[in-house]
């Protein structure tokens, strides 16, 4: 024997390994600020650090809360460091991995780094200190969710700009809810222990109302409740899917071969309603049911239909023995609750599916509801008479091969197998038997096994050409043979089901691998419609047709058009627009005989599929449902791929084609810059000699002047554009006084200024602005001159500027013909003027030059229309706590 220990795997070894060097990510997780997640923070960190682990408190925002300050108490903080071009004190990442603690606290997890930062986003630095095996606890609110971003702004009205990705947060080790009623935190905001002074007051009459509270803590409740219920299923699936866990709600209907199941349906559509809870509805295809007229089946199907319209997830199962498919799909989804239905009890029937139910799963809860006297459909006159032809010719032609195949055995066993014993004769009998079961089912196959006991008897068995026995021991083997035919039928006419859903579902798997392989590769609209409707026609034996917008939106058919029916233009632009099926099979006009699909990617439409199948039922499936549906998706990824493709290729071309705009910029403007420096030189002297002269030729000299200067300003915006774009805008931040700022600008645009007065609104107080006066003064002259162009000669001009709390307003505003509407974000692009075709001077750089001073300086611009006539200009600026200023610094 061989006592030598196995050896370890080493890919397990190499992924327990790189496992355990990751760091773990701990989140403390509430419905808005103010519940106590940086509170809860710190207690947790003082716990660690007195275990004796290294922790360190890279971010923590205390908000001024004292009580929340205390708890940093005897932690080591990491410095901040100054990052990118406004210098903001921002987290020093490469210190923190230098460091390298064992713990650090890094709060608000949904914070955007300023630009410059390695990172964009404050997860994706603790996803590097994960990944340098560092543990990191963190906090986050809700809304910061991207997953539920939009449902809290609808509910708040406020957008969140800051986000964090849902498979960041749940990919989390830990999540800890904070949890606080809203009556308490309401309270806290009115003593000033989440937000202080006007702050709080504005806080509790917009964000914090208390149907908000309500809303935020009941996301963050399910949310972490989803969570937990992810971690039970995934343990589950690791521990065995034997037992159901009744740890939620969920209800698993059981829909029988009779119509009143419809009354079974909204029973369990109630149910699932007042639990709050979501539901399944399943029909086991067995092949007894296989064989149920086609009116019934079609009764199955529309309680199938109503199933899903009222909101249970469907499917369809084959399995030869019901209470065992349906045990094993409750067990595989968790489902807790069955519910079926009892049919009124006769005295020659046995309601068994129930208990039988109730014998295979005790684990399960069984709901018994009673139902009806099911009241038949009438089936279709031609549709049922045609079924009913095709079954009996079936069963016809298997009773004649039976007949053929026993009259063939005979034969053979009287002339060719005399020697014989006649039990070979017997299994040669038998395997009549199988081969008449295999091809034609049951009942023929019971058919072949009597016929073959009374041929067996007449000329085997003496005395011959009788069917008495002289023998008792051959009533037994007529038992055995009747028997062995029997179970042999039956267990074979199993296999051919079972080998035909095969069969089917082989089928259709190779059809989506065909239609995915085909529409990976194609290329243009017309090769997807090909495909679609040759992998359709295959499939479902139904014609399709390809409905794609054109440039104006209209809907127009792409490729051959195979639909015997034109599709009514009408009801696809209606399906279009909502993004609905319409047509057969649907609550939207029905009784058309084809069905409008819509081709969605997200929340948007690319276009419609168009399904006009043979037989209706092939749409009413929910198999083939679930077929149409995969085809739609891929047919729809196949047009998004597209669209991207040519978008990719129209950016590839847009971004060559500015970049080598920019470089003819920049090189016109460093050749142009130098000779129109020393033409406005010459101009200005030649200006100063002829003034001494008094010549007569003094205006033209000065025209030529003020012609050069304006050409110089436009070749600067040129240059700085170019400049721009390259990323060379460095910022040379000062403190400097508003007036200041409006004042040179104004200075050095006096010969433009001439017969215009700039009425002026600016506060008493000394204004003070940290950015770079040369920057701002080039955003008021470029603001100015705009505004001097377009708004006419007779036109007023005014700039008006007022703090309002921590920002600087100031309006650039004229009272001229105003600004289109279209055109007051267009104003800001490269390029862009207000008429196209204008004689206005300038090549439409000056406003998109400003945009970009004035978000660099982390501000807003933007264009509006004035109520009382002209157009507006507005900026709003950061206004920081400015320095202490002396008399003696004044002066």
């Amino acid at each position: 024997m061989n006592d030598e220990l196995p050896r370890p795997d080493p890919d397990a070894l190499l992924l327990n390994h790189s496992e355990s060097h990751r760091g773990k990510l701990k989140i403390y997780f509430g419905a808005c600020a103010g519940v106590g997640k940086t509170y809860a923070m710190l207690q947790e960190a003082q716990r660690l650090r007195a275990q004796g682990l290294d922790v360190l408190a890279g971010v923590v925002e205390t908000h001024g809360r004292e009580e929340t300050a205390a708890l940093l108490a005897g932690l080591t903080l990491l410095p901040r460091r100054a990052t990118g071009r406004s210098r903001h004190a921002e987290f020093d990442l490469d210190a923190a991995l230098a460091r390298h603690p064992a713990v650090i606290l890094m709060d608000e997890l949904a914070h955007t780094n300023v630009q410059g930062s390695r990172h964009p986003k404050r997860w994706q630095d603790i996803e590097e200190l994960l990944d340098a095996g560092i543990d990191v606890i963190t906090t986050v609110n809700v809304q910061h969710l991207e997953s539920l971003n939009d449902v809290v702004g609808g509910v708040t009205g406020i957008q969140v700009r800051e986000t964090v990705p849902d498979p960041f947060f749940d990919s989390a080790d830990e999540v800890v809810l904070v949890d606080l009623p809203p009556d308490d935190l309401r309270q806290r905001l009115k003593e000033g222990k989440v937000y202080v002074g006007d702050r709080a007051e504005r806080a509790i009459e917009n964000f914090f109302r208390k149907g908000n509270l309500f809303a935020l803590r009941e996301l963050a409740l399910r949310r972490t409740a989803d969570r937990v219920d992810d971690q039970m299923r995934a343990w589950r699936d690791q521990q065995g899917r034997d037992k159901v866990w009744h740890t939620r709600d969920a209800i698993l209907l059981c829909i029988g071969d009779d119509t009143g199941s419809e009354k079974l349906v909204r029973t369990a559509a109630r149910l699932a309603a007042r639990l709050g809870s979501e539901w399944h509805a399943v029909y086991v295809e067995t092949p007894r049911l296989n064989r149920l007229p086609e009116a019934r089946r079609r009764a199955i199907l529309r309680t199938l239909q109503l199933a899903q319209e009222l909101g249970a997830e469907t499917a369809t199962l084959s399995d030869p023995d019901e209470a065992r498919a349906v045990l094993r799909y409750a067990r595989e989804h968790n489902l807790g609750k069955i519910v079926t239905g009892r049919q009124p009890q006769r005295h020659w029937r046995r309601d068994s599916f129930a208990q039988r139910l109730g014998e295979l799963g005790p684990d399960l809860d069984l709901l018994v509801v009673a139902l009806d006297e099911p009241v038949r459909d009438a089936p279709h006159p031609l549709g049922g008479q045609r079924a009913s032809n095709e079954k009996w010719r079936l069963l016809l032609r298997g009773c004649l091969m039976a007949l053929v195949l026993c009259i063939l055995v005979t034969t053979l066993g009287r002339w060719l197998l005399v020697a014989f014993d006649p039990a070979n004769g017997v299994m040669i009998y038998l395997l009549a038997v199988v081969l008449v079961a295999l091809r034609f089912g049951r009942w023929p196959s019971v058919f072949a096994t009597v016929i073959n006991i009374f041929a067996f008897d007449l000329f085997f068995v003496a005395p011959t050409g009788t069917i008495a026995v002289s023998d008792l021991q051959y009533l037994v083997t007529f038992a055995v043979m009747l028997a062995v035919g029997v179970i042999v039928g039956n267990l074979t006419a199993g296999v051919r089901y079972q080998a035909k859903v095969a069969r089917y579902r082989e089928q259709r798997a190779r059809h989506l691998y065909e239609m995915a392989k085909s529409l990976s590769s194609a290329l243009t609209p017309q090769d997807i419609a090909a495909t679609s409707q040759r992998v359709i026609d295959v499939t479902l034996q139904a014609r399709s047709q390809l409905l794609l917008p054109d440039e104006q939106g209209e809907l127009q058919a792409v490729g051959e058009n195979s639909i015997a029916t034109p599709p009514d233009l009408g009801i696809a632009r209606w399906s279009f627009s909502k993004g609905q099926p319409a047509g057969a099979g649907t609550d939207t006009l029905p009784a058309v005989p084809y069905q409008m699909l819509p081709l969605k990617s997200g929340n948007h439409c690319l276009g419609l599929l168009v399904v006009e199948p043979e037989n209706l039922r092939q749409l009413m499936i929910p198999e083939q449902q679930r077929l149409v549906e995969t085809f739609t998706v891929l047919i729809a990824n196949a047009l998004e791929r597209m669209a991207l493709s040519h978008s990719e290729a129209a950016s590839r071309l847009a971004a060559e084609r500015e970049q080598l705009r920019n470089a003819l910029l920049s090189a016109l403007s460093h050749d142009l810059r130098t000779p129109l420096t020393v033409l406005f030189g010459q101009a200005e002297m030649l200006m100063l000699d002829l003034a001494s002269e008094q010549s007569k030729y003094v205006g033209q000299a000065n025209q030529i002047r003020e012609q050069t200067l304006s050409t110089i300003r436009l070749v600067s915006n040129m240059l700085d554009m170019a400049r721009i774009q390259s990323g060379g805008l460095n910022l040379r931040e000062e403190w400097v006084a508003l007036d200041e700022v409006i004042g040179g600008a104004l200075s050095s645009m006096g010969p433009l200024l001439k017969g215009h007065d700039i009425a002026l609104d600016l506060p008493d107080e000394l204004v003070l602005i940290k950015g770079d006066s040369a920057m701002l003064e080039r955003v008021f002259t470029n603001l100015i001159e705009n505004s001097l162009k377009y708004a006419g000669n007779a036109a007023q001009h005014g700039i008006r500027a007022w703090r309002d709390k921590a920002r600087l307003e100031v309006a650039v505003w004229d009272n001229g013909p105003g600004i289109a509407p279209e055109n007051l974000t267009r104003i800001f692009d490269k390029f862009a003027r207000g008429d196209k075709e204008s004689a206005v001077p300038g090549v439409g750089l000056g406003l998109a030059i400003s945009k970009t001073i004035v978000e660099s300086h982390r501000g807003r611009i933007w264009a509006e229309n004035r109520p009382e006539g002209g157009a507006c200009f507005r900026l709003s600026l950061p206004l920081p706590d400015a320095p202490e200023i002396s008399e003696e610094g004044l002066k």
